[in-house]
């Protein structure tokens, strides 16, 4: 089990090592007001977000999605970076990052001033055509949904870790989702939904930067989807040291060199 240390010795760790891979996770954003997924045992603090294999098959669960993204847009789209985030660009701006890989899909992080950002599972303010492969921005595509839908333009719901909001018991049947405006096509976020293979390139670019990296950072997450834990497992198989920030139980645990069981800006406060 990982020594359980202090902020003080994070900061020591970080002292210790000029090249720092860093892996952040929803922790990172929960002071942004977007809820995280798991507890402090790992399990899911709600049902399981969407599959892809779900929203490409059925055109209910697609307007599902959307009416859910329609409400907790509004919020999840002007969330702002918060101390955690301002205290990681810091460690870009002295020179001791190699990389951050975030699972996070809100752009937080660049908002923030980092520059050396793979964002693993991609972004939710872009929308992508399955057909045509077209991006295009997510808030424009606000405007349709509400254009299209003006009854649902009234109502609130609680956040989701998605950007999207709880509309249990809705009728999701007359919901409106527009077709891609160039090829007819499946508008879907350009994120990696669950059942969905994350891009070779990005999990190649994270690797090699890690091969690079002489220590790894884990801030905010617990690691339990293997999209991420394969970092902590090749750090660890490299007899890389690895230092994690989480307030609860990682899949990682028994890789760690140390842990430090605070909230991600107080552990992070001496950046």
């Amino acid at each position: 089990m990982p020594q359980t240390g202090s902020g003080d010795e994070l900061q020591s760790f970080v002292d210790q090592h000029r090249r720092l891979f860093v892996l952040t996770g929803a922790g990172c954003s929960t002071d942004s007001g977007i809820p995280d997924y798991r507890d402090a045992d790992g399990g899911w603090k709600r049902s399981q977000p969407v599959t892809y294999q779900a929203f490409m098959g059925e055109e209910l669960t697609r307007k599902r999605y959307w009416a859910r993204s329609l409400v907790g847009w509004r919020r999840f789209g002007k969330a702002l970076p918060n101390p955690t985030h301002r205290a990681l660009a810091r460690l870009e701006e002295l020179g001791k990052l190699e990389l951050l890989l975030t699972q996070n899909v809100d752009g937080l992080h660049q908002r923030a001033g980092n520059r050396q950002v793979v964002d693993l599972h991609g972004r939710l303010d872009t929308v992508r055509c399955m057909g045509c492969e077209a991006r295009s921005p997510r808030h424009a595509l606000q405007q349709t949904l509400l254009q299209l839908n003006p009854a649902w333009a009234a109502l609130d719901a609680i956040d989701a870790p998605d950007g999207d909001a709880d509309l249990d018991g809705h009728d999701f049947s007359s919901f409106v989702v527009p077709p891609c405006p160039h090829c007819g096509g499946v508008l879907k976020p350009d994120v990696v939904f669950f059942g969905e293979n994350v891009p070779r390139v990005r999990v190649g670019t994270a690797m090699q930067a890690l091969e690079a990296a002489d220590a790894v950072l884990v801030v905010g997450s617990s690691l339990m989807v293997f999209s991420g834990y394969r970092f902590a497992h090749a750090a660890a198989k490299a007899g890389k040291p690895i230092a994690a920030v989480n307030l609860g139980r990682t899949r990682a645990d028994p890789l760690l060199t140390l842990k430090v069981a605070q909230p991600c800006a107080e552990a992070l406060a001496f950046l």
